[in-house]
C-alpha cells in the first residue's frame, strides 16, 4: 500500500509517465538519468529547473543533492556537458574570479555574441531573462530601467551565446530630462561593434512608433552594415488587429528581408515601389562612393546619416520574428535559432557564468525596478542609493543595507507612504527578487534620506 502511494505521489509530482529503472550511484559519481522511451519533465518543465536534464544512466540522491547545490554540469551518454550555474554568486569578490576563471570549453566549441538593441522599453531586458530562464535583469514599464551595459550568458552543450543587453537608445535631451550617464549614448554602439549578430526589437503595443524604426536604432545599423541583423516585432500579444503585422513588416522591412522582395497582401504599392528603389540604390552604394573623389569615409558616414531620417526601415535585415518576450514558446523558437546560428569559436566565459554583473549592481538595480514600478513619472530617475551594509550575518542570512537619498521633501513623502506601506513593499518585493538571484536568504533594509 505504502508503495502504491509512493508512485502516486511521484506521477503527479514530477509528472512521470512511467518508471522503468531507478538505481543507485557512488556517493560523489556524476548525474546521470535514463528514461526508457519517456521523459521525466515536460518541456515546459524543463525551462523551469535550476538544472538541465538530459538522458543518461542512472541518477542517485546525494549527486542529484549536490548538482543543486554546486551547480555542477549533468553528463549524457555522448558525453556532452549541459551546464546551468544554480546562482550568481552573492560575494562580489567570487564573481569576479569566476569572470576570470578560464572557460572550460569542449574541443569543437561554438559562440555567438548577440547585441539587442531598441528603443527604450522595447522589451531587451524581459526577452533577455527569457532567454536565460531566469530573472537577472531589471524590467518595468517605464523606459531607461537599465542604466549600462550588461552581459547574459547562456551556455548549453558546446555551444556559448553572449546577450548584451544594452540601454534603450535615446537622444542627449532626453538622457539629461531623465538623469541618465553620457556612457549610455555609446554603450549600444560599441556593443554592435563587437558583435556577431543584431537583435532590433520593436514594441508592437505602441501605436505611435511600430511603423518606423527609431532614428538612433536606423544610425546604429547604417555605421554598421557589416554585421548581420534580424527583426523582432516584440509584444505582438497586445496588438489586437493581428493583419497589421503584414504592413507593419513591409514598412520596417523596405519590403526586403535577406535580399529579396517579400510580397504581401494589403500592402501599399508606393511602399512596395520605395522598396525596390532604395534596393536598387543600395546595390548601387559601393561603386558609386568609391568613385567620388576627395570624400572622406568621415563625410560619407555623415551624408548616410542624413538620409536616414527620411527612412522608415532597414532593408538588410535577415530574418524576421514575431513574438511575445513572455511566452516561452515564442522565445524558444528565437533561442533555437541563436544556437543555430552559433559557429565555432572560443568561450568569453565559463560555464558557471550567468552575468557579468556584481551583486552590489545587481542590488541596486533591483531596488531601482521598485522604484520605477510603484513611484510616479520622473521622481524614482533624480533618487540615488549607497549600499551601507552588505555582509553574510552569523546565521547565514546575507543582510544589506540601503539608504536612499532623495532631492525634495515632496519624493521623500511618496517614498515612504502612507504608514511606511509603500518603502515597505518596495523592500519586501526586491528582498524576494535578491533571493532568487542569489538562491539564498536576504535580509534586506532600504532608509530614505533628503540629500541637501
Amino acid at each position: 500500500m505504502t508503495l502504491r502511494l509512493c508512485e502516486t505521489f511521484l506521477r503527479r509530482s514530477l509528472r512521470f509517465s512511467t518508471i522503468r529503472e531507478l538505481t543507485t550511484a557512488p556517493e560523489h559519481a556524476p548525474l546521470y538519468l535514463r528514461l526508457s522511451g519517456c521523459s521525466v519533465f515536460g518541456p515546459q518543465t524543463v525551462r523551469k529547473c535550476l538544472f538541465h536534464c538530459t538522458p543518461a544512466s542512472l541518477v542517485s540522491s546525494s549527486a542529484f543533492l549536490d548538482t543543486l547545490q554546486k551547480g555542477r554540469a549533468v553528463v549524457s551518454d555522448e558525453g556532452l556537458c549541459h551546464h546551468q550555474p544554480v546562482s550568481v554568486p552573492s560575494d562580489s569578490g567570487h564573481q569576479f574570479s569566476l569572470l576570470l576563471k578560464n572557460p572550460d570549453q569542449p574541443e569543437n566549441a561554438k559562440s555567438l555574441k548577440v547585441a539587442i538593441v531598441g528603443a527604450p522599453n522595447a522589451g531587451k531586458s524581459t526577452l533577455i531573462n527569457q532567454l536565460l530562464g531566469r530573472k537577472l535583469f531589471a524590467v518595468s514599464e517605464k523606459v531607461h530601467t537599465t542604466r549600462s551595459r550588461a552581459v547574459g550568458v547562456l551556455t548549453e552543450d558546446d555551444t556559448q551565446i553572449i546577450l548584451l543587453d544594452t540601454p534603450g537608445l535615446t537622444t542627449p535631451i532626453k538622457a539629461k530630462r531623465h538623469h541618465l550617464e553620457e556612457s549610455l549614448l555609446v554603450d549600444p554602439f560599441e556593443s554592435i561593434k563587437e558583435a556577431d549578430l543584431v537583435v532590433v526589437l520593436v514594441d508592437m503595443s505602441d501605436k505611435w512608433t511600430r511603423n518606423k524604426l527609431d532614428y538612433e536604432v536606423l544610425k546604429c545599423l547604417a555605421l554598421n552594415p557589416d554585421v548581420p541583423a534580424i527583426l523582432v516585432l516584440n509584444k505582438v500579444d497586445l496588438l489586437k488587429n493581428k493583419t497589421l503585422l503584414l504592413d507593419i513588416t513591409a514598412q520596417l522591412t523596405e519590403g526586403v528581408v535577406n535580399g529579396k522582395k517579400i510580397r504581401i497582401r494589403g500592402a501599399e504599392k508606393p511602399l512596395e515601389k520605395l522598396a525596390a528603389k532604395r534596393h536598387s540604390r543600395h546595390a548601387e552604394e559601393p561603386q558609386s562612393e568609391s568613385t567620388k573623389d576627395g570624400l572622406s569615409q568621415e563625410g560619407q558616414d555623415k551624408d548616410r546619416l542624413k538620409a536616414l531620417k527620411s527612412r522608415r526601415g532597414w532593408l538588410l535585415f535577415k530574418d524576421v520574428f514575431m513574438l511575445s518576450s513572455i511566452d516561452r514558446e515564442d522565445v524558444e523558437t528565437l533561442k533555437k535559432y541563436l544556437f543555430d546560428g552559433a559557429k565555432p569559436g572560443q568561450w568569453q566565459y565559463h560555464s558557471e557564468v550567468l552575468t557579468d554583473q556584481g551583486p552590489e549592481e545587481m542590488c541596486i538595480n533591483t531596488i531601482r525596478e521598485k522604484l520605477l514600478q510603484h513611484l510616479p513619472k520622473e521622481v524614482p530617475y533624480s533618487m540615488t542609493q549607497q549600499i551601507e551594509i552588505w555582509k553574510e550575518s552569523e546565521d547565514g542570512v546575507l543582510d544589506i543595507s540601503i539608504k536612499l537619498y532623495v532631492k525634495k521633501d515632496t519624493h521623500m513623502k511618496m517614498v515612504i507612504g502612507p504608514g511606511g506601506h509603500l518603502i515597505t513593499r518596495i523592500t519586501q518585493e526586491a528582498e524576494s527578487d535578491l533571493m532568487k538571484i542569489f538562491l539564498r536568504e536576504v535580509r534586506l533594509k532600504i532608509s530614505a534620506k533628503l540629500k541637501k
